[in-house]
């Protein structure tokens, strides 16, 4: 009986084995994005008074902390940037990269704190971006 059980074992594993070399040397292959620029997105950066009014609330609910997220209507795509909560003004946020991948929307985003000596104020900020850009069902990737 042990022999029996010992054989059909070798058996599985032997077509396991078939099975993997077969599929590796077929030549399927996983056609991922390499992460290389396929053109620049046009952008722009959303005034205050110009954020949707559900995109504001939820920004409100997550300002404390860092945060991405994105946001869609029905024809445009907000990607959203926020630092948390900061000890004072006087911050901003630079925008280094927005391109198109073959498979997604990568995002470069900095935060630039106050210039020496500039005066801030003592009470704390939450800088956050809104970016519009074209819809896209692409997942976004923030670098």
């Amino acid at each position: 009986m042990k022999r029996l059980l010992s054989r059909k074992w070798m058996i599985f594993f032997g077509l396991a084995m078939w099975v993997l070399v077969v599929r590796t040397l077929s030549g399927c292959t996983f056609n991922g994005d390499n992460g290389d620029k396929v053109r620049d997105m046009e952008l722009t950066v959303v005034a205050d008074a110009d954020i949707p009014q559900e995109l504001r609330q939820i920004i409100a609910e997550k300002q404390q902390s860092p945060f991405k997220l994105t946001y869609s209507d029905d024809k445009n795509l907000y990607i959203v940037v926020g630092y948390g909560k900061q000890a004072s003004g006087g911050y901003s946020i630079a925008v280094n990269e927005l391109y198109l991948t073959d498979n997604s929307i990568v995002l470069d985003t900095e935060l630039i704190g106050p210039e020496k000596g500039e005066n801030t104020g003592t009470e704390p900020s939450y800088p956050f971006i809104v970016i519009q850009t074209e819809m896209s069902e692409l997942p976004v990737v923030f670098q």
